[in-house]
């Protein structure tokens, strides 16, 4: 500091701290219900990203606010939001390049475009090939992308374009072996829940009901603490998906699950805070 002034190294540290700040605070709004109050708070962590001339933060901002509008019901803006961060992104090879690709994955299934979020899989992939972790990816938490979360992603991308049961049955597997394995660093609640609750999606569609129960039991064992939003969008899936197997099978075990999975997100986290 100088004269009471920040030196420009000096703002552009400020400016990123106050991004990654803002953006953890987006973070926390989505994970209560809140998407408007989070896509604000995401709003503002852009503006710091663009100050601080920080690409992967401009990038990565993108990736949080296709996040909250994939969670919010909104798949086409998610998948805008997820061009604008690839757009971004430049000569970035940190791992918000593989989050932006799998982003784009999981909402274009959504659209249901099946090329178009096999073309954002293998980007995924390609990017992950070529990873150098950068200055966010050394935070670590929501600032970096692991492996697990990226099969999470994949997996999730496969089930909901439903065109293969059976693969995203063997994805969705995978990547709950994978957080079965994880490191600490790279274990995450949440992500282990929707990787838990694709595969009871899979196993749905191939009309094993019982191993969906057995799939999304650790989800429905989770406290109300840990029973955020994402987590209970996921677990209202799959009492969809009963419902519509329930139409054609008069078969008790799905009767009973979604009478668990009501129970279950009738006391989210945000409960807690009201």
């Amino acid at each position: 500091m100088e004269h009471g002034r920040a030196k420009p190294s000096q703002a552009r540290e400020l400016y990123l701290l106050a991004g990654i700040t803002s953006g953890m605070l987006a973070k926390a709004s989505h994970d209560l219900g809140n998407p408007s109050a989070a896509m604000m708070q995401a709003r503002t962590a852009f503006v710091c990203a663009d100050n601080a001339d920080h690409h992967a933060m401009r990038a990565w901002v993108r990736s949080l606010q296709s996040l909250i509008s994939y969670w919010a019901g909104r798949p086409g803006e998610a998948a805008d939001y997820a061009a604008l961060g690839q757009g971004a992104i430049g000569d970035v090879r940190g791992t918000t390049s593989v989050w932006l690709a799998c982003l784009s994955a999981r909402a274009h299934s959504l659209l249901g475009d099946g090329e178009a979020t096999r073309t954002a899989i293998q980007q995924a992939e390609e990017a992950r090939a070529t990873v150098e972790p950068d200055d966010l990816d050394a935070f670590g938490g929501i600032m970096t992308f692991p492996l697990p979360r990226q099969l999470y992603y994949v997996a999730e991308a496969t089930v909901q374009l439903g065109e293969d049961a059976a693969l995203g049955e063997s994805q969705s597997e995978a990547a709950v072996s994978a957080y079965r394995d994880a490191t600490e660093d790279e274990w995450a609640f949440g992500d282990q829940a929707g990787a838990q609750t694709d595969l009871a999606l899979a196993r749905i569609a191939r009309g094993e009901i019982e191993g969906a129960a057995e799939a999304v039991r650790p989800v429905l064992d989770l406290p109300v603490e840990q029973r955020n939003f994402g987590i209970v969008s996921s677990a209202q899936r799959v009492h969809a998906a009963l419902h519509s197997a329930g139409r054609r099978s008069s078969g008790g075990a799905a009767a009973g699950l979604r009478q668990e999975i009501e129970a279950f997100t009738a006391t989210p986290t945000s409960a807690l805070v009201r």
